[in-house]
């Protein structure tokens, strides 16, 4: 929490832990991604079976490792690139960054299930539930988001208004465009798989001007 009159270091050694904390949470979420991926044995497969067949066989868990880890590395990206900005915390902040966090050390539980029942009957559950995951993690991070920016309540007082504006309509944009996959789940799953992937891959975009705002953050100095 932050402490009044804390100079300038103490401010960023706070939000310096804060982010180390949430780095550890993020790269034990996507560590467990892998253990998912089980090594066939041969001797449970169907008679015949090859070992080359057996990997083959195992995609579906491949592909839930590789949707999840782009997912998680997005968000980690973005949770980093915010504390360029968030220089301040205090206790709401910590408490909605700890149930951000949650969300994301969830993510490696429907990730299995997405694997486990992709070709099955069932598939429809399994990726609303993935999908809602995600749904619930971004509208967190939204939330966490809104709360440090809004009044420049946590962030930079210097940081330029049209790109505070622009990082705040993306992220509510972007939770819309989660909360939409999730429902399209049960229309579609295909659809609902290919929309995850191209959100992902949406938010590994940089944002317009981040760049230049990151030029005059760096002259101006966290503040």
């Amino acid at each position: 929490m932050s402490v009044g009159g804390a100079g300038p270091e103490a401010r960023e050694n706070e939000t310096a832990r804060v982010e180390m904390f949430s780095d550890g949470v993020f790269a034990i979420a996507i560590t467990l991604l892998v253990i998912e991926i089980g090594v066939p044995h041969l001797e449970n497969e169907p008679e015949g079976t090859t070992l080359f067949g057996a990997l083959v066989g195992q995609w579906p868990s491949y592909l839930g490792y590789v949707i999840s880890f782009l997912q998680i590395g997005v968000v980690w990206a973005n949770h980093h690139n915010r504390f360029t900005y968030i220089v301040r915390s205090d206790h709401i902040f910590l408490f909605l960054n700890t149930v951000f966090l949650m969300c994301v050390a969830f993510i490696p539980f429907p990730t299995a299930l997405l694997a486990e029942y992709v070709q099955s009957e069932e598939r429809t559950t399994a990726i609303a539930v993935y999908a809602g995951t995600l749904a619930v993690t971004a509208v967190f991070f939204t939330l966490l988001w809104l709360y440090a920016a809004a009044n420049r309540r946590l962030v930079n007082r210097n940081l330029d208004p049209s790109l505070l504006r622009a990082m705040t309509r993306r992220y509510l944009l972007g939770s819309v465009a989660y909360l939409l996959v999730f429902l399209l789940a049960f229309v579609n799953v295909a659809a609902s798989l290919a929309l995850i992937v191209a959100l992902a891959l949406l938010f590994v975009l940089p944002e317009p001007g981040d760049r230049l705002s990151k030029e005059g953050f760096g002259r101006a100095g966290r503040r």
